[in-house]
């Protein structure tokens, strides 16, 4: 597949500073042009390799886009005040248009269909990321899987379910992820988090989200009679899996809490990257449980 390369060079004011934004096509399939968002700390130095923030939008793979202000300010924020490159992308939206949306009667297969889609988009972003780690001085042994509600879906099934989804085994060998930030996520099935693909992850969801399940549930609660009836494993079902394998997790827990919750936390974005500090940098174990209420 032939890659189209673009950038756009443009200074964003964030704070009280400025910032490098470079916008590149990492894809392009079918009628879909898949760009991507770079934001670079703007006294980086030519010596230096730092770590990512790749981050997948929500939308209910039917809407929004890598460029929504919360998403941009989030990557913005990561390169801003973290020292991290954040990247925004966009992403195959496979329901957009469709009559029967992303809910019960979006059937089974079409949703896993999308959920595979997904995460091969953000694994191709990664890829493009990865082979250019020099020129846009990035660690690519430190890359951050993000994402909210499908955003998160995607991510997470493209670094705990790439065995699954992924028929050419070998299509992404250089792409590693040392970390994960999921905002109302979910797997399709966790038992393929295993000790090996394991690493630190940050998660966020409400007990009663009725579109992710908060534990193991049908997507939506649909019913098992509906066409789009599938089970998923949400951040309770994650998160035990993580503390079996003695992997770090922050599981930040809204009892009351609904999809809503999906929302960047931005009040706690300090607490993130402190705990992927610990963690992902410095290889401390923490395994944390914040419980709140609504």
């Amino acid at each position: 597949m032939k890659i189209i390369l673009i950038t756009l060079v443009t200074l964003i004011t964030f704070s009280l500073s400025a910032q490098t934004k470079e916008t590149y096509i990492y894809s392009i399939k079918g009628n879909d042009t898949l760009s991507m968002d770079v934001f670079t700390p703007k006294n980086i130095k030519k010596t230096d390799s730092l770590p990512v923030l790749l981050w997948m939008h929500g939308g209910g793979f039917s809407g929004s886009h890598r460029a929504y202000p919360d998403d941009t300010n989030l990557v913005k924020y990561a390169a801003e005040k973290q020292n991290y490159i954040g990247v925004s992308i966009d992403y195959r939206l496979l329901r957009q248009n469709k009559t029967t949306g992303f809910g019960c009667d979006c059937t089974k297969d079409e949703k896993m269909e999308t959920f595979k889609q997904a995460a091969i988009d953000y694994l191709d972003a990664a890829k493009f990321l990865v082979e250019r780690a020099q020129m846009l001085q990035i660690d690519p042994t430190k890359i951050i899987a993000g994402g909210s509600s499908a955003g998160a879906e995607g991510i997470l099934n493209a670094v705990y379910m790439k065995d699954y989804f992924v028929t050419d085994k070998n299509a992404y060998n250089s792409v590693s992820f040392a970390g994960v930030f999921s905002c109302a996520g979910a797997v399709v099935d966790a038992r393929y988090i295993t000790k090996e693909n394991a690493v630190p992850t940050v998660l966020y969801h409400g007990t009663e989200d009725r579109l992710v399940p908060f534990a193991n549930a049908s997507h939506h609660y649909c019913d098992p009679k509906k066409a789009g009836y599938i089970m998923l494993d949400g951040s309770e079902v994650i998160a035990n899996q993580l503390e079996e394998f003695d992997t770090a997790y922050s599981f930040n827990i809204v009892k009351g809490g609904g999809h809503e919750i999906a929302r960047i936390p931005f009040e706690d974005l300090e607490k993130v990257f402190s705990f992927f500090k610990q963690t992902m940098l410095n290889k401390e174990v923490i395994q944390t449980k914040i419980i709140r209420t609504k």
